[in-house]
């Protein structure tokens, strides 16, 4: 690796052993720099613009929706907020439902972030026998930008759209094991196809940690520098924990995992205890914002964890919003896996979330401003 080091710095001889040392250990310092946790005041100060919601008294996908050619769909989950490039005027959000057998994808829009229309199928079962059958979760996007206020635009490449998705493999059940990660694109940015015959990740890579040898989880995709990211939550055998970890890869279709993965893993006696789950990852100024939800103390809490290189992440052990804080109900249980996205007229962040309480499994709103404040659009 250092040769690797010096190489890359442009030399072709080391002159003298000193200055060779010299090298090897800044890029050393460097390093460990990057792995070093984030302070709290640090995590404070950038966890504070992520706090004080306000919540929208009604769920914008209530539990019962009835979607035309998938009425036995309900208990809605996952949303994720996109814009088309030419259909700016347009959101689109995309969430999943269940039916007893498995998930189907199903995407929606809106003019204003809080109205949505015209629900119908974005991605549905797999053929019997493959790592798709038992349902597909769309979601991790390539967006033209992460940054945290970016109008969510998709990016074409090759001339379609992409997502990574969650997938399992069996019908019958609620994410029967193991799951899974494929990749699907798309001509219009509404409807998907898988876009490769075998899974991006799976349980039965050579590279599968212990602690995701059971199930693979949701995806967020991230592209830097060239390069791509997946964060992705996942479980080990015999084990009830859900954890971070992360992937790269230079052309979406071969992934290799981080070696030090999980990046977020659970905090004994803290809101993240049991799971570290759904990670959405954004950038924000000088650093990285991953979004995932916690489960413990009693409830599914939305947690904050924060990187400078995308590789080394700091939790905050405050929720940025705690279950149960809706005076409605509708999150009394769980308050969990969110879509992030910032209205620029209305200078207003929107999270959408999946709320689970006295109107059931439903997606509810919260804003980071009251919108009878915000200015009119």
């Amino acid at each position: 690796m250092w040769r690797a080091i010096v190489a890359g710095a442009g030399l072709t001889h080391v002159r003298t052993r000193r200055w060779a040392v010299a090298v090897i250990a800044w890029s050393m310092t460097t390093l460990v720099a990057g792995a070093e946790p984030i302070d709290r005041r640090t995590l404070d100060q950038w966890s504070a613009p992520y706090r004080g919601w306000h919540y929208h008294a009604e769920p914008v996908i209530p539990a019962d929706l009835k979607i035309p050619g998938s009425e036995t769909f309900r208990n809605f989950d996952v949303p994720t907020v996109y814009r088309i490039p030419g259909q700016e005027g347009t959101w689109y959000l995309s969430f999943i439902g269940f039916d007893g057998k498995g998930y189907n994808s199903f995407v929606c829009e809106s003019t204003n972030l809080v109205d949505w229309h015209r629900p119908r199928l974005a991605m549905g079962f797999g053929r019997q026998g493959e790592f798709d059958f038992g349902g597909c979760v769309v979601g991790g996007y390539l967006y033209e930008s992460y940054d945290i206020k970016s109008p969510r635009l998709l990016k074409k490449r090759d001339g379609k759209y992409w997502t990574l998705y969650g997938s399992y493999p069996r019908q019958g059940g609620y994410e029967l094991e193991p799951g899974y990660e494929g990749l699907a694109s798309s001509d219009d940015g509404l409807t998907w196809t898988r876009a490769k015959a075998t899974p991006v990740l799976s349980v039965h890579d050579a590279d599968c940690g212990a602690w995701e040898t059971a199930c693979i989880y949701q995806p967020w995709l991230v592209e830097h520098d060239g390069t791509f990211f997946d964060f992705y939550n996942a479980k080990g055998k015999g084990r009830a924990v859900e954890q971070v970890g992360g992937a790269t890869s230079a052309d979406l279709l071969t992934w290799k995992r981080y070696p030090h993965n999980p990046v977020v893993a659970v905090s004994p006696g803290q809101y993240d205890e049991q799971l570290c789950a759904d990670p959405k990852v954004f950038r924000d100024g000088d650093h990285w914002v991953m979004f995932y939800f916690g489960v413990g103390k009693g409830g599914a809490h939305i947690m904050a964890a924060f990187s400078r290189d995308l590789r080394h992440w700091t939790p905050h052990p405050e929720p940025l919003y705690k279950a149960g804080g809706h005076p409605q109900g509708l999150d009394r249980q769980y308050a969990h896996k969110i879509a992030l996205v910032y209205d620029a007229p209305r200078d207003t962040f929107f999270m959408y979330y999946c709320a689970v309480g006295t109107r059931g499994r439903c997606i509810g709103l919260l804003t980071s401003r009251p919108l009878e404040a915000a200015p009119k659009r």
